[in-house]
């Protein structure tokens, strides 16, 4: 895609985050990589009234130029580009279900086989660092290390892929395991999955849809 189409995908993809519901107001950001660095929506603008033109560019060094500052969650999308060249793309969101069980401090563990859409036998939660900082970084790192979604303690959720679609999917997804794990937790809680069972269906992933397309 050429640059101006990776702008106008960033900002339709803000969008469909709230429209999703998995999203409100300005808390979530998105960014894709470009050339040597990422683009990435800006700060503290509105969906709405987002242009392709106030998508920033910035360098994994947060770099930038121009007047329009990019998210203040900058750091963890250039980190993850940066140690995870498979990446194309990072959505971060606040999904209701998934920040309960963060604000808990809970991983997401077995209960359906959707679990493995994220890469393993859990979504895990990352320690607590305050919003935007490097501390911040390293914990969602370690949290997502063969993953490719975490929660973040008293935050929300990462989601990443090959691209926007396919990070904004398994966002969606995460948060719907996160509701039923809520839920299943007022009725006595799930019964888990085995690691055996698990791996099956991670083998089973490799030649299914969004998977496959990794």
């Amino acid at each position: 895609m050429s640059e101006a189409s990776l702008r106008q995908s960033v900002v339709d993809h803000c969008r469909k985050l709230n429209e999703t519901g998995i999203n409100q107001g300005t808390s979530g950001n998105i960014s894709v990589r470009c050339r040597d660095g990422m683009l990435i929506s800006p700060s503290g603008m509105p969906y709405d009234q987002m242009r392709a033109e106030h998508v920033v560019f910035a360098d994994f060094d947060g770099r930038y130029q121009g007047g329009t500052k990019p998210s203040t969650e900058w750091r963890f999308h250039a980190d993850i580009f940066r140690t995870r060249p498979e990446t194309q793309a990072v959505v971060h969101a606040h999904p209701t279900y998934c920040t309960v069980l963060a604000i808990r401090r809970l991983d997401i563990p077995p209960l359906h086989y959707m679990v493995a859409a994220a890469g393993g036998s859990n979504i895990r939660c990352a320690d607590y660092a305050t919003f935007g900082t490097s501390q911040l970084s390293r914990n969602a790192l370690a949290a997502l290390e063969g993953r490719d979604a975490c929660l973040l303690a008293n935050h929300g959720m990462i989601a990443i892929g090959s691209s926007l679609a396919k990070a904004l999917w398994l966002a969606v997804e995460v948060e719907a395991l996160a509701r039923q794990y809520v839920i299943s937790m007022q009725i006595g809680g799930p019964e888990l999955l085995s690691e055996a069972e698990i791996q099956r269906v991670l083998e089973k992933f490799r030649h299914y849809g969004y998977r496959a397309e990794r």
